[in-house]
């Protein structure tokens, strides 16, 4: 059964760990997350963007898919269904498909627009008992098309955010998607710390979690992020995986070219990702 990422996240941040959310793009990413975070005891999140929603034929055909292989699997441990980088409407549509969270993502508003929006939805998955992660400061980086420099957030702004009652605060704080630039400043660790002492005890989120060096993701969960976001890395390791296996001519072997044993390495490719992040994130053992 799907749960808010809000128990979850408070533990994580009281525990100083994170819990990872792996963005899913079909049924061997969801089975392959699935499977590692309950081999590995860990609480995880399945992150869904708009873009991967319209791919997987919408979002009442991903919980069924979701929610059927909980089922099947045995997952016993927490999953949290998530929006990641939502409309308004976006999250109008994911809360009436069974999400179990959304993210809306008001950035790019006007403050005084974001507030009244992220306000209703607050009301709105309170009423349902669904967490949900406002945002602070666009993230750099593509995401589905959308390219941004990356935003350092401002520590007042995510106090007003994080006070009107989400679950979760995304700040900018220098992190974009996708892969990092040579010249990449790093994590601005000195804003980090002003929001955190601006948001008293709301989990903070980092996205684009892909490329950030292992010391930095340590120090941002010592200050308050609980909530780590992961797509590209995994995308990367399966499309190797997948390559090789071609390369190698296996897809001419005998049966090779099923579709089960061409995406096979890949998804081998997936779990070993995602277990090296929730080792890095700490959240292993704490479903």
């Amino acid at each position: 059964m799907l749960v808010s990422a809000k128990d979850m996240l408070n533990k994580a941040r009281e525990g100083k760990y994170a819990v990872g959310q792996f963005n899913i793009n079909n049924l061997e990413w969801t089975k392959a997350i699935l499977l590692t975070a309950q081999e590995n005891n860990s609480p995880v999140i399945l992150g869904v963007s708009e873009g991967a929603g319209k791919y997987m034929g919408g979002y009442t055909t991903i919980v069924g898919m979701v929610n059927g292989l909980i089922k099947e699997l045995n997952i016993t441990v927490p999953v949290a269904l998530h929006l990641d980088h939502g409309s308004y409407e976006g999250a109008l549509k994911c809360i009436e498909a069974g999400f179990s969270s959304v993210m809306f993502d008001g950035s790019h508003y006007p403050i005084e627009e974001n507030i009244a929006k992220t306000t209703e939805l607050v009301k709105l998955t309170a009423e349902k008992g669904l967490s949900l992660e406002a945002e602070v400061g666009s993230i750099g980086g593509e995401e589905d098309g959308v390219v941004g420099a990356g935003e350092i957030a401002d520590a007042n702004e995510c106090k007003t955010i994080a006070e009107l009652g989400v679950t979760m605060l995304a700040a900018g704080i220098g992190n974009i998607h996708g892969k990092y630039p040579e010249n990449w400043k790093g994590l601005a660790f000195d804003a980090l710390e002003d929001i955190n002492a601006a948001t008293g005890t709301t989990p903070l989120v980092l996205h684009g979690g892909t490329g950030i060096p292992a010391e930095m993701i340590k120090k941002a969960i010592s200050l308050g992020v609980a909530k780590i976001n992961v797509n590209t890395e995994c995308q990367l390791a399966f499309a190797e995986a997948t390559r090789k296996y071609i390369e190698a001519g296996k897809d001419l072997e005998g049966k090779g070219f099923d579709p089960r044993k061409l995406l096979a390495p890949g998804f081998e490719a997936i779990k070993a990702t995602v277990k090296e992040k929730m080792e890095l994130f700490g959240s292993i053992g704490q479903a």
